[in-house]
């Protein structure tokens, strides 16, 4: 049998803020070991053992992350199936739609697996065990949905509620559904605990592309029409395809549990089950959920980078830039990003999310970005910025060079730091060693290029009157921007 990994990528993240931003979510960030959430979540179904073949994955994701994508499987040597744009978020029921679309359109009908990427799930054996049960299950034409083994009342989470034991697969308890419920609060969520037939919803679906695409036009005629014509009118760019944005955005906005999974649990005679599982998954939707995996010290506090603490008991304390000293200080959250300190209380982590609103309404750029911005040819780091001048320090990857352009309004001085740039400036084309410089002045077109075999770095010095990013006017790009 085969099985079609699908990583669901276009999460925000909002609570894992200051270090999950809206382009550079939580995600692609390395919060446990030496690999990102994402990057963990392409490896995960490796090593499955039996007659189930893995397809190679299919990523669906915001535009805006498209090249942290590409960029984060080249670092672990992972091919992509396809990496599917969503012009915009529309929730999970649109997503497994278009996947469902593109596994039947273009590969022929089997079972897909739908991920969440920014999950953790510590016990890879019985994940695959569960995966086995559920491709039997799903190749029975079932809608097969994975339900995690509460351990706590947990206000965060959906739960499902289980019915009627429906088979047992090496010694894999299978049971129907007989409904869903989205975040209860604390006195719910202690009877959902206590009552033993309740689990979390993980998030992780199991189902044939075609009845998935019966489902949805069954239950959200509108969801499937809306997909399918942008699906039918997107197009190929490169490695990537871009969804019809107007077809696309006419969707509703809808999850897969309340679009189809909750209709479905009404019925007795519709395939529909659930695999408990207890494979150490958490959602990381908080860093209080950070700090439950991180390991600790005598005095129960974890923490990275340069931190001295004095009488600090069960905190969480990460430095990226400078010394964070404390004193008499516990239960906190203490995050300092390259632009931003968090200070919480624990048991208010779940409200970081009013933080991010009020950055929203006050249009401030750490809501958004990091100091340090990605891009498809490396990265940049805004060191200094002040009233007509900034100062970036740019590293390009070797063989990668950015888009031939122009800028209107301001003048740009270049200082190769280390390796070796090839720049275009006007007619002209020349080469720069380290500690050699260039001035380009406004209103010429010029590209800067690294075609030797190591890491090119940059110190840009930009002067003018406007600095800001849309003052940029591209003639060629190697990545379609």
């Amino acid at each position: 049998m085969k099985l079609t990994p699908i990583l669901m990528a276009g999460g925000g993240g909002t609570r894992l803020w200051p270090l999950s931003r809206e382009h550079y979510p939580k995600q692609f960030l390395q919060l446990f070991e030496n690999n990102t959430l994402f990057q963990n979540t392409l490896l995960r179904l490796e090593g499955l053992e039996g007659s189930i073949e893995i397809s190679t994955p299919v990523i669906i994701c915001n535009e805006a992350h498209r090249f942290l994508v590409v960029d984060q499987g080249l670092q672990i040597s992972k091919k992509f199936g396809a990496i599917i744009l969503e012009p915009e978020g529309r929730n999970t029921a649109p997503a497994l739609t278009i996947a469902a679309l593109n596994q039947y359109q273009n590969h022929g009908d089997s079972i897909i697996i739908m991920m969440p990427s920014d999950h953790v799930i510590k016990e890879i054996k019985l994940f695959h065990q569960a995966v086995k049960a559920g491709v039997e299950m799903a190749n029975d034409n079932y809608l097969v949905t994975f339900g995690v083994k509460p351990t706590q009342a947990e206000t965060g989470y959906g739960y499902i509620q289980t019915a009627k034991k429906i088979q047992t697969h090496n010694n894999q308890d299978i049971f129907a559904i007989a409904g869903f419920t989205e975040k209860p609060n604390i006195s719910l969520a202690k009877e959902y605990l206590d009552s033993g037939n309740y689990l979390w919803n993980s998030g992780i679906y199991m189902v044939k592309a075609s009845v998935w695409l019966n489902k949805i036009q069954q239950h959200q005629k509108s969801i499937y029409d809306a997909c399918s014509k942008a699906f039918k009118d997107g197009k190929t760019d490169g490695v990537f395809f871009r969804l019809d944005e107007k077809s696309f955005c006419q969707s509703p906005n809808d999850s897969i549990d309340y679009a189809v999974m909750e209709k479905l649990s009404t019925n007795d005679n519709e395939k529909l089950a659930v695999l408990p599982v207890d494979i150490g998954w958490s959602d990381v939707g908080a860093w209080s959920s950070v700090m439950k995996i991180k390991n600790k010290d005598t005095n129960k506090n974890h923490i990275e980078g340069d931190v001295v603490v004095e009488e600090t008991n069960n905190c969480f304390i990460r430095s990226e830039r400078g010394l964070i000293a404390t004193i008499g200080c516990e239960d906190m959250i203490i995050i300092d990003s390259d632009d931003a300190i968090l200070i919480a209380d624990q048991n208010k982590t779940q409200d970081i999310k009013k933080i991010v609103n009020q950055l929203k309404k006050s249009d401030r750029n750490e809501r958004i970005t990091h100091r340090k911005n990605f891009r498809p040819w490396g990265h940049y780091d805004t060191i200094d910025i002040s009233n007509n001048f900034q100062v970036k320090r740019l590293t390009v990857y070797p063989g990668k060079r950015l888009s031939l352009q122009l800028h209107h309004q301001r003048s740009e001085h270049w200082v190769v730091v280390k390796g070796v740039a090839t720049v275009t400036k006007g007619e002209d084309q020349f080469v720069l060693n380290e500690n050699e410089s260039t001035y380009i002045p406004p209103e010429t077109k010029h590209r800067l290029e690294n075609a030797g075999d190591n890491v090119l770095e940059i110190i840009e010095v930009q002067s003018g009157t406007y600095l800001g990013e849309d003052d940029i006017v591209r003639y060629d790009d190697d990545f379609g921007r």
